[in-house]
């Protein structure tokens, strides 16, 4: 794992950017992902009537069992919008639910409260507004002004290299903050370049590329907003 993963330290503390778009904090056996979005066919069936095939949920928890295989994190941190409201999380499939509660076993499991899914879930674990472990501060959206060591999900940012295809899920990385890729199936994403993501990041910031490894670039500045004339 490690030689495809990201290596750095935020706030005094170590962590590793899977390839995958999961974090890890080997001192703490702390596994994180972002943005899960489960159930979310079932919230665009329910909300606007498309249908779109309904395996996201069963995709996300592939990735997500194999890296908990791999990491066998004590304790494994859904950083908020883990359902994509929670109708969905009421209507997760049987088996789905059931492989959830069983990735749950002999191992701390805390969500995080996200816009799409404020509140308390059926789904085991226990439920927080933020989480603090070691120097690191674990909530849903950034805050401009938070202390030294946020890590936060939310915007999906997504980034990639001139000439090298599609924007790709990433990490976004300062001596501040990081702002996690999110880890569902079904998520779109925003350009890291644009102003109200970029902003939250000084000028040596790293956008952290997932796929086969994890891959750090520099950050490019924030897009310039076009003007009518």
């Amino acid at each position: 794992m490690n030689g495809t993963a990201f290596s750095f330290t935020l706030n005094g503390t170590h962590g590793l950017a899977l390839p995958s778009g999961a974090l890890l904090l080997p001192k703490h056996e702390l596994l994180c992902v972002s943005d899960l979005h489960m159930a979310k066919s079932e919230r665009m069936a329910r909300r606007r009537g498309l249908l779109l095939p309904p395996y996201e949920t069963r995709a996300t928890l592939d990735r997500l069992s194999q890296d908990i295989a791999t990491a066998k994190p004590a304790c494994v941190v859904a950083l908020g919008d883990s359902f994509d409201d929670l109708a969905a999380s009421e209507a997760l499939d049987p088996e789905d639910r059931a492989r959830l509660l069983a990735l749950q076993d002999g191992r701390r499991w805390v969500w995080i409260e996200g816009n799409h899914d404020a509140g308390l879930n059926a789904h085991g674990g226990e439920g927080r507004e933020s989480l603090t472990v070691g120097g690191l501060t674990f909530r849903h959206i950034a805050e401009a002004d938070a202390a030294p060591g946020e890590v936060s999900g939310h915007y999906h940012p997504k980034h990639g290299l001139p000439g090298f295809g599609e924007r790709c899920p990433c990490f976004l990385l300062d001596s501040r903050r990081l702002v996690m890729p999110a880890y569902g199936t079904y998520t779109g994403g925003l350009d890291a370049r644009e102003p109200v993501l970029r902003g939250l990041f000084g000028g040596q910031a790293l956008a952290v590329l997932t796929g086969p490894r994890a891959l750090a670039v520099p950050l490019p500045p924030a897009r310039r907003l076009s003007r009518e004339a």
